[in-house]
């Protein structure tokens, strides 16, 4: 029988913040009751509160199923805009309006704050009803809206979470709003405070949750124990690294011990006790040669269809096809207009290709060199060339599976059929172009400014159009577990032979050899070979820029302030943007922290700001 996925639950539910709350939150203090229908009408039966549940996994997914976004604050994404629809919470308008470049992005996610404290809401609104229906119930039932309840606390604290990681101390509000009165005069609550708040709620979902959901798209035991690690890796970051922007918070080395080793600890139950294996256990698969993309490793199908439901994504938000008004945008935003008329609103930087490893020596190959082909008729067949495609040869499996380079190819869709391979060359958009003695039109995609584009997350097969995307976006993979086990035990104990082997495990899946004995000599080296991973694993899928602040490395990446800046170039030499060119001090802070939006302020007058927006 095909597995039941959270989507056929809830392609019913499209009007369901009509029938269960009056409209969509605004902003923190501008709330509606969500009680329209009333005890009387409604949370009567399980199925009423798998309804409501429902709703919350709808309202709560569009917070986090575009973090790709995020990695343009980062130094490997670029992101030039965002495929959010203006006033439609489905289409994920919590990230619309944010910036997404490497610097001076801190003022602009107002919008993302409402909508968390949107999810907060609906989260709230399940857990009270629900609480209220298990005096009642008994045997199976009982355990099912337990189960309930379980999954709503897991997606309060994960939208808890993304709060504190950007704004630290913030509103903590833990039942249903009745009236804008019970929030006027609210304070922020300590971020000690809330993240305790998030860890109990982790605790409580663990305890009730089923080891593994029958349903796909559902929570399960793995996912609050990996959920409630990273909350306390975060924790042990800023007890470790400071936090000095967030002028109430004052670090503890010991603290930050403590909160390493009780993450190492859930994530190694979360290894250990579930029998959890990575995609295709972990083998890297076939890598069809260079320009040809009929047999693409078994990283690149993580990022398709065909991985929804698999061990690997401990958590993912599901996504409907056609006509559910439920699918993922990811093709609009990766691709160009060769693939449904997408934009292209997010493609790789340069600087991202010199960080996939030679899978011969296992360590970094030489640089790529830029070249003009326009003034340099050698280009294309200079050794290390970045316009020469033999370049790109021997490299970390994880390299074609994530972005395109000269002559790599992908299927080109107009109205759900198959234009047949699409050659991207640079700068060379929907032109006539021959190969090897067969004639096609180049991918056009104008959007890129770089000499790369993304073939993760890009469907290499026709049929659904740009927003009608069925892939469930993993918002915690067990990859990314191994790698923060590794980076918590080596933060406490150094190097250590279980992390150690399991960094090889995600090494292996880009048929890499395993580390070379100097790359876990000791702390600091273990630190970069993990960094190094978590670069090109978990490239594209929202990580990179929460790492920087965390460990406070924007200054190591972009040089410190009052300086010249690093420019961000194409693969023809060009100098295409200069980031923290110059910039203060305070101006770096500002990356660091999140501004409290100043409409919140406006209408209450105790939220104080973060220091460096004052």
């Amino acid at each position: 029988m095909k597995q039941k996925t959270v989507t056929s639950y809830i392609a019913a539910l499209l009007l369901l913040g009509v029938l269960l709350t009056t409209g969509c939150v605004k902003d923190l203090l501008e709330r509606e009751p969500s009680t329209e229908l009333g005890t009387g009408a409604f949370w009567r039966s399980e199925a009423d509160a798998t309804f409501a549940l429902m709703g919350a996994y709808a309202d709560i997914r569009p917070l986090f199923d575009r973090d790709y976004y995020f990695d343009g604050q980062a130094e490997y994404l670029r992101v030039r805009g965002t495929s959010t629809a203006s006033g439609n919470l489905q289409k994920g308008d919590a990230y619309n309006g944010g910036d997404y470049s490497p610097s001076g992005y801190g003022d602009n996610f107002d919008k993302m704050y409402e909508r968390l404290y949107g999810g907060v809401h609906r989260a709230n609104y399940v857990i009270e009803n629900v609480r209220k229906m298990l005096p009642a119930a008994s045997g199976n039932s009982l355990v099912q809206l337990e189960r309930i309840v379980g999954e709503a606390r897991l997606l309060r604290a994960m939208v808890y979470f993304r709060l504190i990681s950007m704004w630290g101390d913030v509103p903590y509000i833990d039942h249903v709003v009745f009236d804008n009165a019970e929030v006027a005069g609210l304070t922020r609550t300590p971020i000690t405070q809330v993240k305790d708040s998030i860890i109990a709620d982790l605790t409580y979902a663990f305890e009730k949750l089923p080891v593994k959901a029958p349903e796909i798209g559902r929570a399960s035991k793995p996912a609050a124990l990996a959920f409630r690690g990273k909350v306390q890796l975060y924790w042990a970051s800023w007890n470790t690294f400071g936090w000095p922007e967030l002028d109430t918070f004052m670090p503890d080395l010991a603290a930050g011990t403590n909160a390493y080793k009780a993450a190492a600890e859930d994530f190694k139950k979360v290894i250990s006790d579930y029998g959890l294996n990575l995609f295709r256990g972990g083998e890297p698969g076939e890598c069809d040669v260079l320009g040809k993309a009929d047999k693409l490793p078994n990283y690149y199908y993580l990022f398709t269809p065909v991985a929804n439901g698999d061990p690997e994504m401990i958590m993912a938000f599901s996504h409907g096809g056609t006509g559910t008004n439920q699918g993922e945008e990811l093709m609009r935003d990766v691709a160009g207009r060769s693939h449904e008329g997408s934009q292209c609103w997010v493609s790789p930087r340069y600087e991202i290709a010199d960080r996939y490893q030679s899978t011969i020596t296992g360590d970094f190959a030489d640089k790529l060199i830029p070249m003009n082909p326009a003034n340099n008729p050698a280009a294309r067949t200079t050794l290390n060339s970045a316009v020469n495609p033999q370049s790109y040869t021997n490299r970390d499996y994880r390299m074609k599976s994530s972005i395109m380079w000269d002559y790599e190819v992908s299927v080109g869709m107009i109205s759900l059929k198959s234009t047949g391979w699409v050659p991207f060359i640079y700068r060379t958009w929907n032109q006539p172009v021959t190969i090897d003695g067969n004639s096609f039109i180049t991918y056009n995609t104008d959007g890129c400014n770089s000499g790369f584009v993304l073939r993760k997350f890009l469907r290499n097969t026709a049929g659904l159009g740009r927003s009608d995307g069925t892939y469930n976006y993993p918002v915690m993979r067990l990859a990314d577990v191994y790698l923060m086990y590794a980076e918590a035990t080596n933060a406490v104990d150094g190097p250590q032979a279980d992390a150690i082997q399991l960094v090889n495990r995600v090494r292996h899946r880009g048929n890499l050899p395993p580390l070379a004995a100097e790359k876990t000599a000791n702390k600091e080296a273990f630190f970069q070979a993990i960094e190094q991973e978590r670069i090109v694993e978990l490239f594209g899928e929202g990580q990179r820029s929460f790492d920087l602040r965390r460990w406070r490395a924007i200054e190591r990446v972009w040089n410190p302030p009052y300086g010249n800046g690093v420019w961000r170039i194409d693969t023809y030499g060009a100098q295409m943007t200069r980031y923290f060119q110059n910039q203060s001090e305070r101006e770096y802070q500002q990356n660091y922290i999140f501004r409290i939006p100043p409409g919140e302020r406006n209408r209450n007058p105790n939220l104080t700001q973060n220091t460096p927006w004052l």
